[in-house]
Formats: C-alpha cells, sequence, structure tokens
C-alpha cells in the first residue's frame, strides 16, 4: 500500500495534500505537481512511502533541480513509484545505459507491501541496485533532521517523524 503527499511551505507553517501519483511518469512530472502547490516558490517535498518497504523524499525549491532521497533503492526498484525517483543520474549512470531496465523489472507483488523472496533476491536486474539509502541524505538537514536522522527511520513510520520534525505532523494527519 502506498501513500504520497505533499508539504508545502508557507508563510503560515506547512500545508499538506494527499496526491495521486497515477499520472506521474517522470520525475519533471512530479517536479512539476509540486511546484503547483507551491506558493512564491517555497520549498515543497514531496514524500512517498510504501508500507514497511521504503519512503522516498522529493524536494522542490522554487525552479531549482529537484533532490531526491530514497531509504531502499533496491526496494524502490521493484516498485512502480519508485522507478520515478530513480532516475539515471541517482543511480550514476548515462542515460541510454544498459544499467538494469526498471521497465523489465517483474513488479511480483512486493511493490503492495509483500516480502520479497529469495527468488527476487536473484533476480540480475535487480541487483544492479542496491540496497539501502541512495541520494541526498542532507536534503532536510537545513530544515532540522541530519543526514544521520534520515538514515535511521524505519520506512513504517519515517513520513510521519519527518513530519513531526518540521511541526506538520497535524496538518499531514489529516490527509492521512
Amino acid at each position: 500500500m502506498y501513500f504520497a503527499a505533499l508539504l508545502a511551505r508557507t508563510e503560515d507553517g506547512w500545508e499538506a495534500s494527499d496526491t495521486e501519483l497515477d499520472d506521474v511518469e517522470t520525475l519533471a512530472d512530479l517536479a512539476d505537481l509540486a511546484r503547483e502547490a507551491s506558493t512564491d516558490d517555497d520549498t515543497v517535498l514531496v514524500m512517498i512511502e510504501q508500507e514497511g518497504a521504503w519512503f522516498g523524499v522529493v524536494r522542490v525549491d522554487g525552479e531549482d533541480d529537484p533532490r531526491i532521497y530514497v531509504s531502499d533503492a533496491a526496494a524502490a526498484a521493484r516498485s512502480s513509484y519508485g522507478e520515478i525517483l530513480l532516475t539515471d543520474e541517482l543511480l550514476g549512470r548515462e542515460p541510454g545505459d544498459d544499467g538494469p531496465d526498471l521497465d523489465s523489472l517483474d513488479l511480483d507483488g512486493t511493490e503492495d507491501g509483500e516480502p520479497v523472496s529469495a527468488e527476487d533476491d536473484e533476480d540480475p536486474s535487480s541487483a544492479l541496485i542496491t540496497h539501502g539509502p541512495l541520494g541526498d541524505d542532507k536534503i532536510l538537514d537545513d530544515l532540522g533532521i541530519s543526514a544521520k536522522e534520515l538514515q535511521t527511520l524505519e520506512a513504517e513510520d519515517a513520513l510521519s517523524a519527518i513530519a513531526e520534525a518540521l511541526g506538520a505532523s497535524e496538518v499531514l494527519e489529516t490527509v492521512r
């Protein structure tokens, strides 16, 4: 089960809205969605979680390039929404490289929170993407969450913990 929300910083604090990612196909689409939620080019956080498996945070500050953090790249690679965040740049490869083709991954139900079987771990395309965090772990430093704190968050309650640290837990819970 997935949950996705936008947290937009405003003069009055944080505003939250849940968001559907069904029409989002690329990181650029996701960044545009975030920018639409912003007033005055303020910071917008797109937070995505797959229950118990992984979470991701995309930070959009005005027209700057989005910054991305994914808690477990291999788990996200098996996810239909994780594919949006795992860009060639984030994976450290040139566009068009013959690295793992995320479209060819067998979405076998793990994207819905089912445990990964031993057979899935043997899939050569997923073996090229490492388990563990990937991206900008300093994405929330200036908002009061250090890289170390971000890396130690458990997928089950990461978004709540982030919102609490930002002083936005009430607004996030209203859209959950």
